[in-house]
């Protein structure tokens, strides 16, 4: 005797919000000191809550810095009705759909950006369907993964405040520092990574970002002056886009180049990995479409040996990391704490990953305040 076959489930319902999380002090790094950019004070989420006839639920978010909530909230709105009454399961299809909606606007930036908050949501749904984490759901290499703090060092702060934070990030048991550079003194760089070793020790991993802000012959300069402060990687020294004179970095120099995370669909990544252009690939799953792309990502950064070390939203990309073969590293970014009632945790140098199911993410009452505009699909 076999079973009947059952009707498989159905997309009832989506919520879309559009909330805007204060940062309580303005944000600085190098390209507020070159002029491009004014100071960060919020940043604008997009969330998308799923639910099916069947009642199971799943949260998904993106985001965007300075510009870009408002769009990203409509062009998810426009696209979400072709979800209702679609099979939850079906991911990868279900994200082509999603893009072939919104076309016209292409397959990378905002576009892209708005369906990796559905797809995000989809994929935290199927794993609380299984009874698994999304890390285990995806196949889990570790239960924790090596962790570095950033939020302490960007330029607005002081030196001596960056080594307080630094220290505190410590004992917090966070393993790495990340300090900001791209200062217009390159002088005032140096020093400042001086006094970060100097106090930290030889022990402590350090990695340096210059958010795209040196020309190709002052990252030569940088680097080879930067090589003497063993750094783990240095970060963005170039714009996003110059796979070639990132190329030329990463053969010249002894420290790891890392880069990635300001590219927006997988294709933008593999010119980088093509080129030979990154040690380190820094991927952002909200930016490049999801977890659907990620992993796609994931597999060419693997098969190119490449170190693996996603940017910012820990609270998703801690499980994929953790699904990495290749030992990771992941952002340590406290900003994105009073949105979820849950706190991830950290001890000698790593980040466990969590074994609720999904991402095992609920929202606060304070994210729920935060939302400016928000409307249900059905």
């Amino acid at each position: 005797m076999t079973d009947e076959p059952t009707d498989p489930d159905r997309i009832a319902r989506i919520r879309l919000s559009s909330l805007y999380l204060p940062l309580p002090t303005p944000i600085s790094d190098a390209k507020v000191l070159t002029g491009r950019q004014r100071p960060m004070t919020e940043v604008a989420f997009l969330f998308t809550e799923i639910t099916t006839a069947q009642g199971y639920e799943g949260i998904g978010f993106s985001y965007a810095k300075r510009a870009g909530g408002p769009g990203l909230y409509a062009h998810a709105g426009e696209v979400a009705p072709v979800l209702i009454g679609e099979d939850p399961n079906d991911t990868g299809r279900l994200w082509t759909k999603l893009v072939w909606a919104g076309a016209s606007v292409g397959r990378s930036g905002l576009a892209t950006q708005a369906v990796a908050a559905f797809d995000v949501a989809l994929w935290d749904l199927k794993a609380k369907r299984a009874g698994l984490s999304l890390a285990k759901l995806l196949g889990a290499h570790r239960e924790s993964v090596r962790c570095y703090n950033t939020s302490g060092g960007f330029l607005h702060t002081p030196t001596e405040q960056v080594l307080e934070n630094a220290d505190a990030s410590l004992r917090r048991g966070i393993g790495g520092i990340k300090i900001k550079v791209g200062d217009p003194s390159p002088n005032a760089d140096l020093r400042r990574v001086e006094a970060v070793r100097e106090h930290l020790g030889d022990g402590v991993p350090i990695m340096v970002d210059a958010n795209q802000q040196w020309d190709r012959p002052t990252a030569r300069r940088m680097g080879r002056a930067l090589e003497r402060f063993d750094l783990t990687w240095i970060e963005e020294p170039l714009d996003a886009y110059d796979s070639e004179g990132h190329a030329a970095l990463a053969a010249s120099l002894d420290t790891p180049i890392a880069t990635g995370e300001m590219l927006a669909s997988v294709a933008e990544h593999w010119t980088l990995i093509r080129d030979r252009a990154v040690d380190v690939i820094q991927p952002d799953a909200p930016r490049i479409g999801g977890i659907t792309q990620f992993l796609k990502l994931a597999a060419l950064a693997e098969h190119h040996h490449l170190q693996l070390a996603p940017h910012f939203a820990m609270e998703i990309h801690l499980h994929l990391a953790a699904a990495y073969p290749h030992e990771p590293w992941v952002e340590h970014f406290d900003w994105l704490e009073p949105l979820f009632t849950e706190r991830l945790h950290t001890s000698d140098g790593r980040m466990r990953v969590p074994t609720r199911p999904g991402l095992g993410l609920t929202l606060t009452e304070q994210a729920r305040a935060w939302t400016r505009a928000s409307h249900e699909v059905t």
